[in-house]
């Protein structure tokens, strides 16, 4: 008790001191910004665009302009945690070396080891799983018990993608329940703000996970199948420098990775649609303006919020001197809600034509998984309004996860009456 006062006494003084020398302080922590950081970022981008957080050792930056060049500039702008300073590694320890994921990693290894699953996330592979993404969905909904109360997050945000991902890497439905887990577990490890005992679960978690791939891994050289671990085994087999390390690497960030980001669309997607009945009206009296609107959800509340840089060597942005090893924040929430490219950015409008969201990220990390996590989004929300034709929220406050990088629900109560949700007509 006493160890986190002191605690919360330390990091109120930093913040004042923040303030004071910029005008505005960053606190990922509070709960306010957690349930709303939409505020604190329009601050830093009006008093401070290139803000100095002294409390995440860390350089923040909110326009579009700034975010967007560092994104595609991997020469300058490192991925690699170890191309971070010392002091922020320090602070925010760094997996170890060989556990690095692509999503870490600088070209050329970036380049081989995207190379190896490209073809699996491509559009023409993707759009070919709408047929069972829609089966998997109707599966959802008729699961749903009492229509005119259930959780989103439970039914549908959490077990969709996670069941999509773990088919298209051969998991068996019987593992699904304890890759739910372990992917839930492992996702906390890419958070700053990740406690000891999230970090403890999310080590264990990956230990498992490393087991079960193992054991699949060995299956698939006896027995391959039509799916990614039997490609990256095939790969492997055809000579490509992919080490076993590696592909377990792989498999952790592509279930991660697949899972994480559709659960936030489609719970915060949905969110959005609710408080916004106007946009909700216009999408059922126009059903072709889906694939914009789910454009336009994850511009309005991204499900990754943040993205991570080292500054390979000395340079400036905006300016603003940063030296090599220094690590900066790209606020890519922030960026989706500039006024410098988006009119009235605070507004969801599905019609909405400028500017191009910085949802899925820039340049050669642009998301592996970004048709896959569109698609997925784009059934979910055709299938809840024509099942629930008066779904509404039953929450006035609904609760945010606390992070840093990714931005998710708690959960989402819903209900829904009339005689549609009774019959469960599809």
């Amino acid at each position: 008790m006493l160890k986190a006062a002191f605690r919360s006494m330390a990091v109120n003084a930093i913040l004042v001191s923040e303030r004071w020398r910029s005008g505005v302080a960053y606190n990922p922590l509070s709960p306010r910004v957690a349930q709303d950081p939409y505020p604190v970022y329009r601050e830093l981008r009006e008093r401070d665009p290139v803000h100095r957080s002294r409390l995440m050792d860390t350089w923040l930056l909110t326009r579009y302009r700034d975010v967007d060049a560092v994104l595609r500039d991997h020469r300058q702008f490192s991925n690699n945690p170890y191309r971070r300073s010392s002091s922020s590694r320090r602070r925010n320890p760094p997996p170890r070396r060989d556990d690095l994921s692509m999503l870490l990693l600088d070209p050329p290894d970036h380049t081989r080891l995207r190379a190896l699953v490209n073809k699996a996330f491509a559009r023409q592979s993707v759009n070919a799983l709408e047929t069972r993404i829609r089966g998997l969905m109707g599966g959802l909904l008729d699961a749903i018990d009492d229509p005119a109360g259930f959780d989103l997050m439970t039914a549908v945000a959490r077990p969709l993608p996670v069941i999509v991902i773990a088919e298209m890497l051969g998991v068996p439905p019987q593992d699904r329940a304890r890759f739910t887990t372990w992917s839930n577990q492992r996702a906390r490890i890419i958070e700053p703000t990740a406690t000891e005992r999230e970090r403890a679960h999310a080590d264990a978690a990956g230990q498992s996970l490393d087991a079960y791939f193992l054991s699949t891994i060995k299956d698939r050289r006896a027995h391959p199948k039509d799916d990614i671990i039997s490609a990256l085994v095939h790969a492997e087999e055809e000579g490509d420098t992919l080490n076993e390390q590696e592909m377990l690497n792989m498999l952790r960030l592509l279930l991660i990775a697949g899972n994480e980001t559709t659960t936030n669309l489609i719970g915060n997607g949905m969110l959005a649609l609710l408080r916004h009945p106007d946009q909700l009206s216009v999408l059922r009296d126009d059903p072709s303006l889906m694939p914009a609107a789910v454009n336009e959800l994850l511009r309005f509340d991204s499900p990754v919020q943040s993205d991570f840089r080292a500054a390979v060597g000395d340079c400036e942005v905006d300016g603003v001197p940063i030296r090599g090893g220094e690590s900066i924040l790209l606020l890519l929430g922030a960026a989706n809600h500039d006024p410098a490219v988006f009119d009235r950015p605070e507004r969801l409008e599905f019609r909405r034509r400028e500017g191009n969201h910085i949802a899925f990220g820039r340049g050669i990390h642009h998301c592996l998984g970004a048709f896959l996590a569109r698609l997925e989004g784009r059934i979910a929300f055709e299938m809840l309004l024509e099942r629930f034709p008066t779904i509404r929220l039953l929450t006035d406050r609904p609760v945010f996860r606390s992070g840093i990088v990714l931005r998710g629900l708690e959960s989402l109560p819903l209900g829904a009456g009339g005689p549609r949700e009774v019959g469960r007509e599809s």
